[in-house]
């Protein structure tokens, strides 16, 4: 339903108020693809993979164990960062529909699926059906 002038006019009002005050944030909510955000946190992953890989051969060559075990851990943590990160930018980790309401080229539309247990409950059912 769409908005009457007076709530445009008061949603305005605040939305300019709000860009007065904090620019910074305002520059970051003008951003209307999240991928974008998405993609910003792929490259602090990447880097933050590299930096472990680094950790993990400085703790090897001077044979400091715990700073390998460091780095080791500290890729782990960007791989599951970025990867998270990119499932998000291409869309695999949500279940929300696309910006816009409109479906992704590409993409077909997830059908809703029960819980486990109601899907073998189905199952079950339409193997007996079947006999």
């Amino acid at each position: 339903m769409p908005l009457s002038e007076h709530e445009q006019r008061l949603l305005d009002q605040i939305e300019q108020a709000l860009y007065a005050e904090d620019p910074k944030w305002a520059n970051t909510v003008r951003i209307s693809d999240p991928r974008s955000h998405y993609k910003r946190r792929l490259i602090k992953a990447s880097i933050g993979f590299v930096l472990g890989v680094v950790l993990l051969m400085v703790g090897v060559v001077i044979n400091l164990i715990p700073l390998g075990v460091g780095g080791f851990v500290v890729m782990l943590a960007a791989c599951l960062w970025g990867l998270s990160s990119w499932k998000r930018m291409n869309g695999f980790g949500d279940s929300s529909p696309a910006p816009g309401g409109a479906p992704v080229a590409g993409k077909q539309p997830r059908r809703q699926r029960g819980t486990f247990m109601e899907r073998m409950e189905e199952r079950w059912r339409r193997r007996h059906d079947e006999r």
